[in-house]
């Protein structure tokens, strides 16, 4: 891999960071050799922010960190594309993205898994999510095998509307057992991608 930064004249290559599991674009920052030698060393975004005038490191203050995941160049060797797993929002705005592309969004589980979490974080009186999370772990686990069962026993019969209404209780329960456990979606993915064969 060899990145031509000589074809800019101040030496900082476009770099486009995609998010490693949904492939959503998420912000475009510039890099030279030094902010590429960080970024790998600490498994961090890193660029050089113009402004600054200096390395910067994406969430050094926020804490909204981008982990590296993979580096791939494209075929003038001038362009980056960073594969990342954000921490948190990427843009300034609070955004998932900085194309304002969170609006947009049709993946009702990532902003489902996303409500939950901040039921968890900023507990909300009337929350029957926040209640949950109170009683604690074993009445969750508890939740999702009862959901499941009801489930199980709705498959058994023709009613198309009870079998969702279930399926959607099992799954929202579901996604708070994955909270209460400090995983999410993306976690259940990649193990499912390992064991996957093409």
């Amino acid at each position: 891999m060899k990145i031509d930064y000589s074809k800019y004249e101040n030496g900082l290559v476009p770099t486009i960071i995609q998010d490693a599991n949904t492939d959503k674009v998420l912000m475009l920052g510039f890099m030279n050799e030094e902010a590429l030698a960080k970024t790998k060393e600490l498994n961090k975004v890193t660029f050089y922010s113009r402004s600054k005038k200096r390395l910067w490191t994406k969430g050094e203050e926020s804490g909204n960190f981008l982990m590296l995941k993979g580096i791939l160049i494209d075929c003038d060797n001038d362009t980056i594309l960073i594969k990342a797993e954000p921490t948190g929002p990427v843009c300034h705005k609070g955004t998932d993205t900085c194309f304002n592309e969170k609006n947009k969004s049709d993946n009702f589980l990532e902003e489902l898994e996303k409500l939950i979490e901040s039921r968890k974080n900023n507990p909300f009186e009337g929350s029957y999510t926040s209640k949950l999370f109170e009683k604690g772990i074993n009445k969750i686990a508890q939740k999702v095998g009862e959901e499941a069962v009801e489930l199980v026993i709705e498959a058994k019969d023709n009613d198309k509307d009870l079998f969702l209404g279930e399926a959607s209780d099992l799954m929202y329960h579901y996604l708070v057992l994955l909270q209460a456990k400090g995983c999410s979606l993306n976690d259940v993915i990649s193990v499912l991608k390992k064991r996957s064969k093409v």
